[in-house]
């Protein structure tokens, strides 16, 4: 299982990742730097973000999961000290157990209803700031790192 499980996602202000779950994200600002951090890694995400997706991921091992795939399994499978958890809402409910960081990009939209962040119940997740990164300064949108604290 690798040292670093990070879940990344642009959301909005009221913590949605979608309008409905087959949006394809149009309003993200961030993928540049989506893309310079998980180049040459594994990504991990439920089918429904994988069919929206409008290109493959090049330069990153992609694994699809299906809702009776076992997360752990899934995990020790993969070589390597990092993966990166990139969607959707019940992805990352479901392999929230195992989570070392979370890099949150926040941007200035409220969708009112839509996919939350975690689709499904999760355990309750200390967090410590990391640092933050500048994606879009003058629109005020960064990225939020944080490292999940294990007790």
């Amino acid at each position: 299982m690798p040292k670093d499980v990070i879940l990344i996602a642009a959301v909005t202000i009221d913590g949605l990742i979608a309008r409905h779950h087959h949006e394809v994200t149009t309003w993200s600002k961030d993928l540049p730097l989506f893309k310079e951090q998980t180049l040459g890694f594994h990504v991990i995400m439920g089918s429904n973000t994988h069919d929206t997706l409008s290109a493959e991921l090049e330069g990153r091992q992609t694994i699809v999961v299906h809702r009776n795939d076992d997360p752990a399994s899934i995990l020790d499978a993969i070589p390597g000290d990092r993966c990166y958890i990139i969607g959707g809402g019940k992805t990352y409910a479901r392999f929230a157990p195992f989570l070392t960081h979370l890099h949150i990009t926040p941007h200035p939209l409220v969708f009112g209803k839509g996919v939350p962040l975690f689709d499904g119940e999760i355990p309750n997740l200390d967090l410590v700031f990391q640092r933050m990164v500048s994606v879009d300064e003058k629109g005020g949108i960064f990225q939020y790192q944080y490292k999940v604290k294990k007790s």
